[in-house]
């Protein structure tokens, strides 16, 4: 799917579209009350566009409208891309996924884990179990991120430059390296954290494939799926087209402007964990690549098997993220959702408290984005925004009912 003008009748698709209309009628309450600029919302069943919008502006300044070829941020809608990338590599034999990260990156041999004290004056132990490549693809590393604020090692991520960003003129393997010098949050394979897992993977890509991340990803992903708009920078030919970034102000409860790079040239640290931009339709591209098992017009990215095999849960003993798991944020809950690789699994929609199916995988951005495939039903949903966090708002269950409550097939 490039062409988003070019819907079919969503009747034919099992929608009502009077309930479609829900859609975006909700959402459009969130830009003219001022919470959200502008957004974009796309659904597709059996390969077929039933639904697509788009509503407010891009930039409230200028008064550039959302546009259907708009670029956002990614963030960390960039995993899933980065994880089948390192799934191509697995599939010719590069790697296996018990391998120790160490193998690719020496420096991850030694790195501590924290065992108590401060941020300031941590107490850590060794490694029991080495980080292994399973542990990237899931989130059970130990590795965390400086935002989070809910643990000592968060804290000295933060301390050691690592929060939203990364310190000045680090590239990805000295990002990589510095890591690998700060103490997990837990023994690998222990626990779930969502953290810098995908960047380190990202690195590895590197060291197996001999070529820069961008290069790798550009080669084997984007172009053979035509994805023209993804990039780790937006060209200046396309900076017309990029979104502004937002937060919530306080005071107003207003989305106000937030200060953020151009990206107008390639960024020193190429960070697979969350550095991708990219429009809607060329995101619906990876989406339907793997909603078809792996193949999109002819271009075959990864086999049927490893998509299946990626998308379902690799917790152990078949946890779900709210037990085996740390949470994102304080108010956001994981019951009936599990892990695979690279992708959230729905294991139970009645646990999850939110309309939905079992099988369904999904994964956001720190932008208030969102896209899941649910194969039992053969849909997909897609959303862009611009609003930091995506704690901010309960889009992404509110979406969720609202797609689902309009099949009636």
């Amino acid at each position: 799917m490039s062409n988003l003008d070019a819907t079919t009748d969503p009747t034919g698709l099992g929608f009502d579209p009077a309930r479609l209309a829900r859609i975006d009628d909700h959402f459009a309450s969130y830009v003219d009350d001022g919470r959200l600029a502008g957004w974009q919302v796309a659904v597709m069943r059996n390969g077929q566009l039933a639904h697509h919008s788009t509503y407010g502006k891009r930039d409230l300044e200028t008064g550039a409208d959302w546009t259907t070829d708009t670029i956002a941020r990614m963030y960390s809608m960039s995993k899933p891309i980065t994880s089948v990338a390192a799934m191509i590599l697995y599939e010719q034999g590069r790697f296996q996924l018990k391998d120790p990260v160490s193998k690719f990156i020496p420096s991850f041999a030694d790195t501590p884990v924290y065992r108590g004290g401060s941020f300031q004056a941590p107490m850590t132990e060794p490694q029991t179990e080495p980080m292994r490549i399973w542990h990237l693809l899931t989130h059970t590393s130990g590795l965390t991120y400086g935002f989070h604020n809910s643990h000592a090692t968060d804290a000295i991520y933060r301390n050691a430059g690592f929060e939203w960003g990364n310190p000045a003129g680090l590239d990805l393997e000295g990002c990589c390296d510095a890591w690998a010098e700060l103490p997990l949050v837990f023994q690998p394979g222990s626990e779930w954290n969502y953290g810098v897992s995908t960047d380190v993977l990202g690195r590895v890509i590197e060291v197996v494939s001999g070529q820069p991340l961008d290069v790798f990803l550009r080669e084997n992903v984007l172009d053979p799926l035509g994805m023209v708009d993804t990039e780790f920078w937006v060209p200046e030919d396309k900076r017309d087209r990029f979104a502004e970034l937002y937060f919530r102000n306080p005071a107003t409860k207003q989305a106000t402007k937030m200060p953020a790079p151009s990206l107008t040239t390639k960024p020193t640290m190429l960070g697979g964990g969350g550095g991708l931009c990219g429009t809607a339709a060329d995101y619906l591209r990876f989406t339907q690549m793997l909603m078809n098992g792996g193949e999109l017009d002819g271009a075959r990215i990864v086999g049927s098997r490893t998509v299946d095999y990626m998308t379902r849960n690799h917790l152990p003993g078949y946890a779900d993220l709210e037990e085996y798991g740390r949470p994102l944020f304080a108010e956001t809950t994981f019951d009936g959702v599990g892990f695979g690789l690279g992708f959230s699994v729905v294991l139970d929609s009645a646990a999850n408290r939110v309309l939905g199916t079992e099988g369904s995988y999904s994964w956001g951005g720190a932008a208030s984005t969102i896209f899941w495939n649910d194969p039992a039903e053969d849909l997909t949903a897609l959303f862009l925004t611009q609003l930091l966090p995506s704690s901010t708002y309960p889009i992404r269950p509110q979406l969720q009912q609202l797609v689902y409550q309009a099949l009636v097939d």
